[in-house]
């Protein structure tokens, strides 16, 4: 017995408007697809996570260097998101929260006078506005053009200081105050 065949048989007419469409069938797939998993995705993919910033607040002041300026707890809805304390001859502490509302405050403390904290955290042309007592302590006030408003206080003998707070934030003012009232701060032992 022999086979025969006919030619042509099994063979399908190959053309490029069949690729074209196959290739139309295939991107219409891929992107439907695609709308699907965007609409099922969490759009908060990356939420903002908290840290435990007492930790930190208990190490810098058993360093006993700095006054480590921290709230004894957050506001309702708050969150603190970064907190680092680094030792050494030129100690730093920051302290960073967001608030219920999303805006952002910061607390930066170091060696050495406001200026230099203000020029990093605030802007280095940042505008000096008027002094504003709190708890019964001075603070300078500071904004720029990005809508930032800073809080500065120096601590220090005479003409040198030896320690400097910043409160600074995109928060609105009286919010970035009332914060810096709830602020609390160990006492540092005299260099000597």
């Amino acid at each position: 017995m022999s086979q025969t065949s006919s030619p042509g048989a099994g063979r399908y007419q190959r053309s490029s408007g069949g690729l074209v469409g196959a290739m139309i069938v295939i991107v219409v797939g891929v992107v439907a697809f695609a709308g699907l998993n965007a609409l099922k995705r969490d759009h908060d993919s990356t939420p903002v996570r908290a840290v435990d910033y007492q930790a930190m607040v208990r190490a810098g002041r058993a360093d006993q260097k700095l006054s480590i300026l921290a709230p004894t707890a957050m506001p309702a809805g708050w969150k603190a998101t970064s907190a680092d304390y680094l030792t050494g001859s030129a100690p730093t502490w920051h302290l960073g929260v967001l608030t219920d509302e999303g805006d952002y405050i910061g607390v930066e403390e170091a060696r050495g006078g406001a200026q230099d904290l203000v020029e990093e955290h605030v802007d280095p042309d940042a505008v000096q506005g008027k002094d504003v007592t709190i708890g019964g302590v001075e603070f300078q006030t500071w904004t720029d053009a990005g809508g930032d408003y800073a809080l500065s206080h120096e601590i220090g003998t005479g003409d040198t200081p030896t320690e400097s707070w910043l409160v600074v934030g995109t928060a609105p003012e009286a919010t970035i105050r009332d914060y810096a009232a709830r602020l609390k701060g160990a006492k540092v032992p005299e260099a000597g």
